[in-house]
C-alpha cells in the first residue's frame, strides 16, 4: 500500500517519475535552515532516500527558520529531522549521521548518493565538502548569500536570489554577497527560498538529467 503522500503525489507524477524519485539517494550535509528545509521539500516532492549529517542539537534560535518544533529543542538535529520527515512519509529510507564531517570520511559517507546538497554554515566546511564531492563526481548543489530580507524588488537594495552554474555538475544558489550576521540575520523567507531553489535543482537533475 502506498503511503498517503505517495498516493497524493500520483496525481502529479507518473509512476515512472515516482519510481525515479524513490530510487535516488540524496545526500545532505548540514541539517540547519538549508538542509532541514531542503530535505522536507524533497520528501514532499517524492524523494524517499537520504543520507543526512549534522553534529548539532536543536536550539530555540533555530525555530525561526529550520524544520523543527519546540518539542525538538535539545535533541540531535538529525534524529529530530528524521522523525519530522517521517511524519510526511512514514516509509522513508534515512541514514542519519550525528557527526562532524571530516574530509577523509566524505567519499565513503556519501558513496551511494549521486546527488548531494551542501547546507553547511562555515566557509571552510563548505569548501571541504564541495571539493570532496566534485572530486567524487557527484551532482552538487550549494548555497551562498542568504541573510536578511529583501531582494524581491528593485527598491529593496539587496541582490536577488539566483542560481549560478559553476561547473557541469555544480550549481550554487543565493545572492552570493549577503552573509548572515547581526545586521542581516538568518530569517525564514530568504533561507527557505534558497532551500527551495536547491530542492528544485535536485528534482530537475533526478527527473531530467541523471540518466543522460
Amino acid at each position: 500500500m502506498p503511503t498517503p503522500l505517495q498516493a497524493g503525489l500520483s496525481r502529479y507524477w507518473s509512476p515512472e517519475q515516482l519510481s525515479r524519485l524513490a530510487a535516488v539517494r540524496v545526500g545532505v550535509a548540514g541539517a540547519g535552515g538549508l538542509g532541514s528545509n531542503c530535505a522536507m521539500l524533497l520528501v514532499r516532492s517524492g524523494v524517499r532516500a537520504f543520507t543526512l549529517a549534522d553534529f548539532d542539537r536543536v536550539e530555540a534560535s533555530n525555530l525561526n527558520r529550520q524544520f523543527y518544533f519546540s518539542g525538538d529543542i535539545g535533541q540531535s538535529k538529525v534524529e529530530a529531522l528524521g522523525r519530522n520527515l517521517r511524519l510526511i512519509d512514514a516509509e522513508l529510507e534515512l541514514r542519519l549521521l550525528e557527526r562532524r564531517l571530516a574530509a577523509e570520511d566524505l567519499p565513503a559517507l556519501y558513496a551511494d548518493c549521486p546527488v548531494v546538497v551542501e547546507a553547511l554554515d562555515r566557509a571552510e566546511y563548505k569548501a571541504m565538502f564541495c571539493n570532496a564531492m566534485l572530486r567524487a563526481g557527484k551532482f552538487l548543489v550549494s548555497a551562498s548569500g542568504l541573510g536578511g530580507i529583501g531582494g524581491l524588488s528593485e527598491q529593496s537594495g539587496r541582490p536577488a536570489m539566483r542560481a549560478r552554474r559553476l561547473g557541469p555538475n555544480f550549481v550554487c544558489v543565493g545572492d552570493f554577497s549577503t552573509e548572515s550576521n547581526a545586521a542581516n540575520p538568518p530569517l525564514a523567507p530568504r533561507v527557505v527560498q534558497a532551500a527551495a531553489m536547491q530542492a528544485d535543482l535536485v528534482l530537475d537533475y533526478i527527473l531530467n538529467h541523471s540518466a543522460r
